[in-house]
């Protein structure tokens, strides 16, 4: 058990109190390693899994910071900037930022697209401590003239890997080229390939470096179970589980919009109170969508990856693979939003035989093999299962036979042989 407290890290006194009223009194593993040297004014890489509690690693030394260093508020130019994925994770960042500054009156602003960008606007004509964007809507006003980051003194680039996946290493680029030299940059991902190890070192100088977790490993806490199943019973295969009364608020993963949308019409029917989020709803519904599954007004969320990226509801019991990730990092953030706080948490995964490659990769990123339950009527047996993965090994195989056979040099129509 952590025996370090937050009052031991030299935080301000109002902050310590904001930390204390929001129900904390011991830091997580990366607040205790990363605060220390952020209050000193050092550059950070951190290797963190959402649900580590990262935003206040990160959250508080800032507050701190503007706290002790007060300026006069300059029109379009914030002091700090948090650039982040989704419209979900930026309003729960700022939520934190909110929080944890209660007690400083320190003025804050949030943008992202999919909303009218007046308010955003007039928000940043005032000027601002700090900014919490998506790289979108934040390129569009710079491109307008309302906001400027040659001030900025301190820059975050939250889930740099899901940053990546999403397409935004062009924007993420353009960001940083209109960034001050001077400044303290703080730098986080769940994972670390190669890719997100060169944008790293493209923005930080000699960081203190955290992993908090080694990357990509899963939650020990959450018990995980794949169910084999035909593609065509999945519907059915999700009502049954449903019907199980410890399923008390369940988050389920589909590969597609389109296929968010058509399992909950289907939970509809089977008088399942659901409700999508994803990249087609429009902000003022996602939103809606997900303080509902907070409040428990509904009892399943359906959700794809990428609209997935800053759902922070505790209670969450169990996550459901509708549709297995073709990512296997995916995977990884998809479970950890069960058996949060302390909590213990349930991951089924429903498994076709389409599905059998996209497991079999999984398994090997977390290095361990997911236990098969049976316990349903629709089990199909592992050995189509295996069938299915030595005929992808077969074709892989033949592929890499006909690439040797090409590469080698044909002799030309009339051409003369040499003895």
């Amino acid at each position: 058990m952590n025996t370090v407290t937050f009052k031991q890290l030299n935080l301000i006194e109002p902050v310590q109190r904001a930390v204390l009223e929001a129900g904390y009194t011991h830091p997580t593993p990366i607040q205790e390693a990363a605060i220390p040297s952020l209050l000193k004014g050092r550059d950070l890489l951190g290797c963190a899994q959402t649900g580590t509690g990262k935003t206040a690693a990160f959250a508080l030394p800032i507050i701190q910071r503007l706290a002790r260093e007060r300026k006069p508020y300059t029109p379009r130019c914030p002091r700090v900037l948090v650039l982040t994925p989704t419209r979900e994770l930026a309003a729960q960042i700022d939520e934190s930022f909110k929080v944890y500054g209660k007690h400083l009156g320190l003025k804050r602003a949030v943008v992202f697209g999919g909303v009218g960008q007046y308010p955003q606007v007039k928000a940043l004509s005032r000027g601002v401590d700090v900014l919490v964007a998506t790289p979108g809507r934040l390129l569009d006003l710079m491109n307008q003239k309302h906001l400027r980051l040659d001030r900025v003194e301190v820059f975050v680039l939250d889930e740099a890997d899901r940053m990546l996946d999403m397409g935004f290493i062009h924007d993420i680029r353009k960001v940083i080229a209109a960034l001050p030299g001077k400044r303290q940059s703080l730098f986080f991902s769940a994972t670390m390939p190669p890719e997100i190890v060169r944008l790293a070192g493209s923005m930080v100088t000699d960081p203190v470096k955290v992993s908090v977790t080694p990357s990509a490993t899963t939650v020990q806490r959450i018990d995980q179970k794949v169910m084999f199943v035909s593609k065509k019973d999945k519907r059915e295969l999700l009502e049954h589980v449903l019907k199980n009364t410890d399923v008390s608020r369940a988050l389920v993963f589909t590969r597609t919009k389109h296929g968010a949308n058509k399992v909950v019409r289907q939970m509809e029917k089977a008088r399942v109170r659901a409700d999508a989020i994803h990249g087609n709803k429009s902000q003022t519904s996602r939103t809606r969508a997900l303080e509902d599954f907070r409040r428990g007004k509904i009892r399943v969320l359906v959700a794809t990856d990428i609209a997935a990226r800053g759902i922070d509801v505790d209670g969450i019991t169990h996550v459901i693979n509708y549709d297995l990730p073709n990512i296997p990092d995916s995977y990884v953030h998809r479970i950890g939003r069960t058996a949060r706080a302390g909590a213990d948490g349930i991951a089924i995964s429903f498994c076709d035989k389409d599905e059998a490659a996209y497991l079999t990769d999984i398994q090997k990123l977390i290095n361990m093999k997911v236990p098969v339950s049976e316990d349903h009527p629709w089990h199909v047996s592992t050995s189509l299962i295996e069938i299915r993965k030595e005929k992808e090994k077969v074709t892989r195989s033949n592929r890499s036979r006909r690439g040797k056979r090409s590469s080698y040099a044909r002799p030309r129509a009339g051409a003369a042989s040499v003895a």
